[in-house]
């Protein structure tokens, strides 16, 4: 991928579309210094958004978790959502709503900074390399922990969170991982930098509950799918040495979409039929191959 400043195409900001390379905000803005920032992640399938309103909504939670007012409503923001996956001619790709405040006022306070909406989309593939997420992928365990509510806003896609997913990730890709998994404040398995993780035993999913992450619009879908081929579903608090007697593992997120994992540091797992169903599953769903499981 070229340098994403200097791409082709066309950006939604503040209601009008502008050429890609002159979407730009000030070296000032509030967003940038003090995190005050949100943002989605949307696949674009066939030139359909999926889940589009939810990605819309759980954006104008996070602006209000920020204690910032997006100027748009959620249906308005749907619109420009596919104002600009039109304009920009996408049949399969990703889309970026971000919102942030602007460059009014430089300090911590920031009550009279412009709220300002911008919208990005470009082609992007599977976020691991196929034949990486069809034998599993593996993560290393992060010395980083994801934060108590009490002392971050967890309860938003706030694009400060994101700082020890990167620190996380760059760590795991230069000892030769793909990911990182993330452990919680309690010391307790979260998630990895940008998806939740799934478990699988005797053929019941575990997932840890989101008490201190987002409970992911992909995992919610992912765990629909699963309820329909009655496979059970338990949520709750996983301490990192129970991995050891899990069979399956695979991570889900709008960008990972369901990919399977192969080894978590010192824990292998062997991706296998429920993986293999759920990815096809979810491939249908969001390809529209399977009307009746999209219902």
């Amino acid at each position: 991928m070229s340098n994403f400043a200097d791409l082709e195409g066309l950006i939604w900001y503040n209601g009008n579309m502008v050429p890609w390379r002159e979407a730009d905000v000030h070296v000032l803005t509030h967003g940038l210094h003090y995190a005050s920032c949100v943002f989605e992640g949307e696949r674009v399938y066939e030139g359909e958004i999926f889940k589009l309103t939810e990605h819309s909504a759980r954006l104008v939670h996070s602006a209000d978790v920020l204690d910032f007012e997006i100027p748009y409503s959620v249906a308005e923001i749907d619109q420009a959502c596919r104002d600009v996956v039109k304009a920009n001619d996408i049949t399969d790709g990703y889309v970026r709503p971000v919102a942030w405040r602007g460059s009014e006022m430089m300090g911590v306070s920031a009550q009279s900074n412009r709220i300002n909406l911008a919208i990005a989309v470009w082609e992007w593939p599977s976020y691991f390399a196929p034949e990486e997420r069809l034998r599993g992928i593996r993560l290393q365990i992060s010395k980083w922990r994801r934060p108590d509510p009490m002392t971050a806003p967890t309860d938003s896609k706030a694009a400060g969170l994101y700082m020890i997913c990167t620190l996380s990730k760059h760590k795991a890709e230069k000892d030769g991982y793909q990911d990182a998994l993330m452990l919680d404040w309690r010391g307790q398995v979260a998630e990895a930098t940008g998806a939740n993780i799934f478990f699988s035993k005797d053929g019941v999913l575990h997932t840890p509950t989101p008490d201190c992450f987002l409970d992911g619009i992909t995992r919610r879908t992912v765990m629909d799918l699963a309820r329909k081929r009655g496979i059970e579903i338990v949520e709750r608090a996983i301490m990192p040495e129970e991995m050891a007697e899990f069979e399956e593992c695979f991570l889900t997120g709008t960008a990972a979409e369901v990919t399977p994992v192969r080894e978590i540091g010192p824990y292998s797992f062997t991706p296998g039929q429920i993986c293999k169903d759920l990815i096809g599953d979810y491939d249908a769903v969001v390809r529209r191959k399977n009307t009746a499981a999209a219902a």
